[in-house]
């Protein structure tokens, strides 16, 4: 498995053992440490654009159409379809019951944009259109800052412990968009150094990561938030994930199909528009939040997405770099 992945989940057993050493608040906690550290991410973000790379990805509008209609309107009503159904998050108390808290972590992670890094590096891999997919993981990332809390202001406000849309979006506004913003403008100047050193800054932003689960953690087991979850319910989770996973990655190979995509964009939709964003999961539960114990019931779902998307995706990729590098797969004619 995934080095990083194993990390996530040491990082929650370790808030599990030891909540009080994360739990903290104050200017120097390792909480306001992590707050700190995602803008930071952002600017690196930011610093990696290159605007002709992604100018160049332009073009395709339906590709990017439904690309980022899976992303963020397919995702969501699936899972409000399943919560309505079966009736999982009650009116007025999403966070009730952990099977509503589940289910309104489930809501979240439908609602957030794509993944940035590995959704490229996943494309790149199967032979898909890279350029592509560096402007639809980034379009999508930018995107979600809005476009993930209004979604959410179906379960979340000030009585069901959510932040006002108003300071939220201010405050995703200043910790992600404004550092991207000045990492793209000083990308002429600086954008060799996010070259050059992207191996230590990769790993700074896993880092910044592992500590925003940890201390989300740490709230949720200091205020007892996960008794009554069991192990069952855990694996019946990750079960719902996998489906979930397939279930979008098939629709969007269908209407890819049906669009007549060629093999390079057809492979670009389904991994930009199949896969969820732990960065953006970790940053916006903190944000949309007013309680911190909440985060972590908030974000599990998503880990547990992230996790299976990066073990399934990257054997899909490899499966199809095999066939295209077989003669199994043509390539698109240009």
């Amino acid at each position: 498995m995934n080095k990083f992945v194993l990390a996530l989940f040491a990082a929650v057993l370790l808030a599990w053992f030891y909540p009080p050493l994360g739990s903290g608040s104050g200017p120097l906690s390792l909480t306001s440490l992590a707050h700190w550290g995602i803008s930071v991410i952002f600017f690196f973000y930011g610093l990696r654009l290159d605007r002709q790379r992604i100018c160049s990805g332009l073009k395709n509008l339906r590709l990017h159409a439904l690309t980022q209609s899976a992303t963020f309107i397919l995702f969501p009503l699936l899972a409000l379809a399943v919560i309505h159904l079966f009736g999982l998050i009650p009116a007025g108390n999403p966070f009730g019951t952990p099977l509503s808290a589940l289910a309104l972590g489930t809501f979240f992670l439908a609602a957030l944009p794509s993944t940035v890094s590995s959704s490229v590096v996943m494309t790149n891999l199967a032979g898909g259109n890279v350029p592509a997919a560096i402007f639809n993981a980034s379009l999508s990332s930018l995107a979600g800052v809005f476009i993930t809390p209004i979604w959410m202001r179906l379960y979340l406000n000030a009585s069901t412990g959510g932040s006002a849309l108003g300071s939220t979006l201010l405050s995703l506004t200043c910790q992600v968009l404004l550092p991207v913003a000045l990492g793209i403008v000083l990308n002429k100047r600086l954008g060799w150094f996010s070259v050059k050193y992207d191996n230590g800054l990769r790993l700074f932003d896993q880092s910044v990561i592992l500590l925003i689960v940890y201390t989300s953690f740490c709230h949720s087991f200091a205020e007892r938030m996960f008794d009554g979850l069991s192990f069952p319910a855990l694996f019946l989770l990750a079960a719902v994930m996998v489906l979930f996973f397939f279930t979008v990655y098939g629709m969007i190979g269908a209407a890819a199909r049906l669009l007549k995509f060629n093999r390079e964009d057809r492979i670009t939709a389904l991994y930009c528009g199949s896969k969820k964003s732990l960065v953006h999961g970790t940053v916006m539960s903190a944000v949309l939040l007013t309680d911190p114990k909440l985060a972590g019931v908030l974000i599990l779902p998503t880990m547990i997405y992230h996790a299976l998307q990066l073990l399934i995706v990257g054997i899909l990729a490899e499966r199809q770099r095999r066939a295209l590098a077989a003669g199994l797969e043509a390539p698109a004619r240009q």
